[in-house]
């Protein structure tokens, strides 16, 4: 069988051939296997992986460890839908130990559905409707987040709302802000304030690459949030656990309120969590309270094992020490190459992370990206792509280092990437 003749098959019994609205690519891939840094097609074409799945992989395809605990745990208890297991709770007090804003945590299927029921105990708690997002994070797809991510230029500073069928009042409800502006976020404070339930943001606005919060902006976020009685949001579905077990929050120096985790809790498998103060969780129907929180498969046994057994791994530090190491060393090497070659490139990134902007200057801002070069940054992956390197061929998208990623693999990345940017060197309109 072929990419093309099962995407065929694909297309024609799921709209579009693929399950989620960002997994298309230019040209099908049908995959067959994945194994530590590796992924492989149905025409046995092997990839590094670099995507990741949006950022999970942290410990590497099929991890060994993840994968024996996941076993052990279907042998021994499956979907129950009533009380609880040893599972859900050794998992509620694992992420309570790491993570600085947990007092209490629940345990859901995937990142919007925890920060769906943020904003809900939110408006609960504060009794109040208005909602404050910055351009360029992304919070799930309902109908109250799902707007001015990667927005077109003449759409910024206005609703930018990113699908069909959303209600007028979630828009209208929803308020945008340029992230890392203090001042914008204090002077909406000291206008709308006792209007506002909770202010949300990714403290790194990964779904637009890697943007650096500010010291200033983190800690205006914390300090006008506790004079207006707002909720205080940090979504860390990809950056906790990813960049530290206490997430990114811990490096700040910066507890919110609440905290949404996913992605790599559990190394690829369904898992996510709502955490935060016990006073505001204990809101929730399972504890008694009004705020409704349900569903069938929360604290499934695979996904809570797989999280625990992912935790485990990350423990000792590690990982995080090999990961970031590789991490610095991808975006040391790229920026070394594409400033030899006269590229306009800057590598930005985190820890784990690399991202090549195919523009110069400073970035504190999702308006500043709009200097990128879309053409050229959607080329270089599509040929990394073609030579093996996986990267979503998509302008702005980051790319994760696991833990099966070694020098080797990244050597061989940047060697790679030398002769695609030579490639593009030459051809002027893409530099």
């Amino acid at each position: 069988m072929s990419n093309a003749s099962l995407f065929q098959r694909a297309a024609a019994v799921t709209p579009g051939g693929v399950n989620s609205g960002m997994r298309g690519l230019p040209q099908p891939i049908v995959w067959k296997s994945a194994e530590g840094a590796y992924m492989t097609d149905v025409e046995g074409r092997r990839y590094l992986d670099y995507h990741a799945a949006f950022g999970p992989i942290v410990l590497g395809h099929n991890h060994p460890a993840v994968n024996a605990a996941v076993a052990e745990a279907m042998t021994q208890v499956d979907l129950t839908g009533a009380g609880t297991t040893a599972l859900e709770i050794r998992l509620a007090e694992k992420i309570v130990e790491h993570v600085p804003s947990a007092e209490m945590t629940l345990i859901f299927g995937g990142g919007s559905e925890a920060t769906y029921m943020a904003q809900r105990l939110a408006r609960a708690v504060t009794g109040r409707a208005k909602l404050v997002k910055f351009q360029g994070c992304f919070h799930g797809w309902h109908d109250y987040f799902l707007m001015n991510v990667i927005s077109a230029p003449d759409k910024i500073g206005r609703k930018d709302p990113a699908s069909a069928g959303m209600l007028p009042e979630a828009i209208d409800n929803t308020l945008v802000l340029p992230f890392n502006d203090s001042a914008a976020l204090e002077q909406l404070a000291a206008e709308r304030g006792q209007e506002i339930a909770a202010v949300i943001l990714e403290p790194i606005p990964h779904n637009i690459g890697c943007v650096l919060p500010t010291d200033d902006f983190a800690r205006a976020l914390r300090r006008v949030c506790d004079e207006q009685g707002i909720v205080l949001i940090f979504d860390e579905v990809i950056t906790g656990f990813r960049h530290g077990l206490g997430g990114y929050q811990q490096k700040l120096g910066v507890t919110p309120d609440l905290t949404t985790l996913a992605k790599a809790i559990a190394n690829g498998y369904p898992c996510a969590a709502l955490a935060g103060r016990a006073d505001l969780m204990s809101r929730f129907s399972t504890a008694g309270g009004d705020v409704m929180a349900a569903g069938t498969y929360n604290g499934h046994p695979v996904a809570t094992s797989a999280a625990l057994a992912t935790i485990a791994e990350l423990e000792d530090g590690s990982v995080h020490e090999h990961i970031f190491r590789l991490g610095q060393k991808a975006r040391r090497g790229l920026q070394e190459i594409a400033d030899r070659l006269d590229i306009s490139m800057t590598v930005a990134g985190y820890g784990s992370v690399f991202v090549p902007y195919f523009m110069t200057g400073a970035i504190s801002r999702y308006a500043d990206l709009l200097r990128n070069n879309t053409e050229a940054d959607t080329h270089f992956r599509s040929e990394m792509t073609r030579r093996g390197i996986f990267m979503l061929p998509i302008a702005l998208k980051r790319n994760h280092v696991s833990a099966a990623h070694t020098d080797a693999d990244i050597d061989r990345t940047l060697n790679i990437a030398e002769d695609v940017l030579k490639d593009m060197s030459a051809r002027r309109g893409l530099r």
